[in-house]
């Protein structure tokens, strides 16, 4: 799987979409225990999302880890700082493959970054143990990877036109669990969980906003891949915008676009 460079805007572009389901990842996290909590949160990508922890929990100290220099310098400008109830917003370099808490936490999160973890599941009990008792460990991940807009660009991406240079560029269906193996994992664990998955149908407007939305995410390791390659950048572009469209078609009120999502909250023992 190509690592890919992230364009903050794009992502931006439909960050209502975005933001419900960690809005409803958040509802769910049970108050940390510390009055003045320690949080990290994993992938925070342009940290918009970060923010919102700051404001469920004013007192907190909030770190936000990324590995795309892009996401953080974004983060850096927007939030970073002393937040008005007293906490802190911090960003920094990580890569979530391989980041190891420093001390003890109240809550670590990760919203829509585990997908890109090969093996993710394996590192929950290394996050687990740095849980303060009553410490929680949550995450949401896209649950989706069947879909056409995931399908249809992996067979595009392993046509004869392109296999040579995109075969193991894209992610494939165990990119993420069932919730039922992060329920087993996460209760072996010691910790009371609560799991589900919520299927949201955006409703997307303008010119090819399926497209445009992938364009932000599951798409970018295809432009990282081809960045080199204009003409056939555009021609997988082409190709692809023309499979989405029938896929998902556009109506008088905008383009319905169904998208799964897997959530999981891990509450450590007292």
């Amino acid at each position: 799987m190509t690592t890919p460079t992230w364009d903050p805007a794009q992502y931006l572009r439909h960050a209502d979409h975005r933001a419900r389901p960690f809005t409803d990842l958040l509802a769910r996290i049970p108050q940390p225990p510390s009055p003045a909590p320690r949080v990290a949160d994993l992938g925070c990508g342009p940290g918009n999302m970060t923010a919102l922890l700051a404001e469920r929990w004013p007192t907190a100290h909030i770190v936000g880890y990324d590995n795309s220099p892009e996401m953080l310098d974004k983060a850096l400008v927007e939030y970073e700082g002393p937040t008005a109830g007293g906490g802190r917003l911090d960003f920094s370099y990580a890569d979530v493959r391989t980041w190891a808490p420093e001390g003890m936490y109240d809550l670590i999160v990760s919203n829509a970054t585990l997908q890109w973890v090969p093996g993710h599941v394996d590192r929950f009990a290394d996050w687990v143990a740095a849980l303060a008792p009553g410490g929680t460990f949550a995450f949401q991940v896209p649950g989706n990877f069947s879909a056409p807009s995931h399908r249809l660009m992996r067979d595009l991406a392993h046509s004869a036109r392109f296999r040579d240079r995109l075969a193991e560029t894209l992610r494939h269906d165990d990119a993420v669990l069932a919730p039922e193996t992060y329920l087993e994992r996460l209760t072996a664990l010691g910790c009371a969980v609560d799991v589900w998955e919520t299927t949201y149908v955006h409703l997307l407007t303008g010119e090819d906003p399926v497209r445009d939305w992938v364009k932000g995410t599951g798409l970018r390791p295809v432009l990282t891949a081809l960045a080199d390659d204009p003409a056939a950048r555009e021609e997988f572009l082409a190709a692809y915008r023309a499979a989405l469209r029938e896929a998902y078609p556009a109506t008088g009120y905008g383009t319905p676009f169904p998208f799964r999502r897997i959530f999981a909250v891990a509450r450590k023992g007292d």
